[in-house]
C-alpha cells in the first residue's frame, strides 16, 4: 500500500483501466461475481439477452431485462470515482478507460473517459438518429419509441456479437502505451478485446487492485487485494 501511494505521488502520467468492480460499491451489481447477474435465474442467460441477435429477435424481452437490470439511474459515484476525478484535476491522471456503461466517472467529474462498452446515457433512434436520455428509455411503456418519427430507440451500448468502437480502442491503446503508471481495478481481465489492452503497457508500474485474483496477477508490478473505494480513499492528491 505504501509503495502504491508513493508511485501515485511520483507519477504525473497515470492511466486507470476499470471494470464492474469499480461500480459495485455504488450498488450496481457485477456480472460475474457470486451474486452478480450471471448467477441469477432468467428464462435466458444474461449473455444471451444482451446479445445483438437477441435484441433483434426478442426486442421486447431484451428491453424488459435491460430496464430492470441494466439501468441504475439513482447510483452515485463512490470514493474510487471521486478520487480518479481529483487525480485528473491535479494533472496526474490522463485518462480513465472503463468497461462500465453507467456514466459514474463523468458524474464524479472525470473529463477524459473512454467508454469501451458504450453508455446507457446515450440512446438513439434507429431511424432518424435523434438522441434520447436513459430516463426517457426507462420511463417508456414497452419498447422505447422516438417521439419524432416513431422509430425504435437503441442504447449506445456494445452488445455481445457487436464490435468495440475503433476510435475509442485506438485512444485507449495510445494512453496506455504512453502511461508511466497503469492502475487496473475492479475487472476480471477475462473479457476480450478489453483485457488485451494490458499488453500495450510499456512501463514498470502496473498495479492491479481487485477483490479476487485475475489471470493477469503474475504480470503486475504491484498487487493489492481489497475494496477499491477504501484503497483509493487513502490517496492524497
Amino acid at each position: 500500500m505504501d509503495e502504491f501511494l508513493k508511485w501515485v505521488k511520483e507519477s504525473d502520467n497515470i492511466v486507470f483501466f476499470g471494470g464492474a468492480g469499480v461500480s459495485t460499491e455504488s450498488g450496481i451489481p457485477d456480472f460475474r461475481s457470486v451474486d452478480g447477474l450471471y448467477h441469477q435465474k432468467y428464462d435466458y442467460p444474461p449473455e444471451t439477452i444482451l446479445s445483438h441477435t437477441f435484441y433483434m429477435r426478442h426486442t421486447e424481452e431484451f428491453y424488459r431485462f435491460y430496464k430492470d437490470k441494466m439501468l441504475y439511474l439513482d447510483a452515485k459515484p463512490n470514493e474510487a470515482h471521486k478520487k480518479l476525478a481529483e487525480l485528473e484535476q491535479a494533472g496526474k491522471l490522463k485518462a480513465v478507460i472503463t468497461q462500465n456503461i453507467d456514466g459514474l466517472h463523468q458524474a464524479a467529474g472525470s473529463k477524459k473517459v473512454l467508454e469501451l462498452h458504450g453508455s446507457v446515457h446515450r440512446n438513439y433512434c434507429t431511424k432518424c438518429r435523434k438522441l434520447f436520455s436513459a430516463e426517457y428509455v426507462l420511463s417508456s411503456d414497452g419498447l422505447p419509441r422516438c417521439d419524432a418519427c416513431g422509430g425504435l430507440i437503441k442504447p449506445d451500448v456494445v452488445l455481445y456479437e457487436e464490435g468495440l468502437d475503433d476510435q475509442t480502442m485506438r485512444e485507449a491503446i495510445y494512453y496506455i502505451e504512453h502511461a508511466d503508471m497503469l492502475i487496473i481495478g475492479g475487472t476480471s481481465l477475462a473479457v476480450y478485446p478489453a483485457a488485451g489492452l494490458i499488453d500495450y503497457y510499456r512501463g514498470n508500474k502496473l498495479v492491479l487492485v481487485n477483490k479476487s485474483t485475475t489471470p493477469m496477477d503474475d504480470r503486475a508490478d504491484l498487487l493489492i487485494q481489497g475494496s477499491i473505494g477504501e484503497i483509493f480513499s487513502k490517496i492524497e492528491v
